[in-house]
């Protein structure tokens, strides 16, 4: 076989970039508002719509004020809505026994939208550390220990509970060993057959989730960092282990998080697996975006399409992110 000749000047790749319609037909990669999910807080109250104060342009709404959050996520095409609870104070306690309450926020939430019929799917979140008063994800003993098999019956109970008001997708992100078989069995005796599920599979013990627990209120009660359930940064072969369990037991979809500083994670899953995967910009990524764009120090809508892109590019499926509403506007923006 011959040796391909790849010398200058016979080949110049220049040629390939000089225009804007060959630079879009030969890209490897494409990013739009299919590839996005965007988180959404939600509080009680009438008519709200509170700013918070760690996350620029993020906001907790009220359950009659998810109006807003239909119109945007239709216009701007998104595929797939997250929904956090903002759950106040008094309804925490020491085993997060609001989580199973059907009048809750999630719950409620999930009616008001799908009173709607929306064009887009619904995701919900299971875990325990919007509803605990220490924070954590699960049931926590007299010792501090997180329990197990304690907290995936409670798991279970709240799957089912939001399957039940119309979640399209359980997304259990606490971490705890076996949950996913579980949930899936119980999705199949309770004939929610088709309700999807997105494992957190690989979500690291990072720093960056601080504005988030600020969001969803978590953070003032959390005395103690969660090591002993979430991955350690350090890991990357754990991460496929993680995976393949979760694979088996049943999750449809797979979930790295955070995203940045895990695209190695999140090209080991999708090119050793072959199975549809998950980013996840973290709060703490959007916070830092958001506040050097504030400063002048960086261009925010460049910024933010190559972050997203490098997400695809290491074999993301979909991302989740607080940029999405906007996503589309900064492509229309670098056109």
């Amino acid at each position: 076989m011959s040796k391909i000749d790849l010398s200058f000047p016979k080949n110049r790749l220049r040629r390939l970039r000089q225009s804007a319609w060959i630079r879009d037909l030969v890209e490897e990669n494409k990013l739009s508002s299919n590839d996005l999910i965007w988180p959404i807080f939600v509080c009680e109250g009438e008519n709200k719509k509170e700013e918070i104060d760690s996350m620029p342009n993020v906001y907790r709404y009220s359950v009659d004020n998810l109006n807003e959050v239909i119109d945007i996520a239709s216009e701007q095409k998104i595929k797939l809505v997250a929904i956090f609870p903002y759950t106040p104070q008094n309804l925490k306690n020491v085993d997060g026994k609001e989580a199973l309450n059907p009048k809750n926020l999630v719950c409620r939430s999930l009616q008001k939208l799908k009173s709607h019929s929306p064009d887009f799917g619904i995701m919900c979140d299971v875990a325990l550390d919007p509803y605990t008063d220490h924070g954590h994800d699960g049931i926590m003993n007299d010792d501090g220990k997180i329990l197990n098999d304690e907290t995936n019956e409670i798991l279970i109970r709240q799957s089912k509970l939001f399957a039940n008001h119309g979640a399209d997708v359980i997304a259990p992100s606490d971490m705890m060993d076996g949950r996913i078989g579980l949930i899936r069995s119980a999705l199949e005796e309770n004939n929610f057959k088709d309700t999807l599920i997105l494992s957190y599979t690989a979500k690291y013990a990072s720093s960056m989730y601080s504005p988030f627990r600020h969001a969803v209120g978590s953070s003032s009660n959390l005395k103690a960092n969660k090591r002993t359930y979430q991955m350690n940064v350090l890991n990357s072969d754990e991460a496929i282990r993680e995976a393949l369990i979760d694979i088996k037991e049943g999750a449809d979809m797979i979930m790295v998080k955070p995203g940045i500083s895990y695209l190695d994670i999140i090209y080991r899953i999708k090119e050793e697996l072959k199975y549809p995967t998950i980013a996840y910009q973290v709060s703490g990524e959007y916070s830092m975006i958001k506040l050097a764009a504030e400063k002048g120090v960086i261009d925010e809508k460049s910024i933010v399409i190559e972050q997203l892109s490098s997400f695809k590019r290491a074999g993301a499926d979909a991302i989740v992110t607080y940029y999405a509403p906007e996503v589309s506007k900064f492509l229309n923006f670098l056109d």
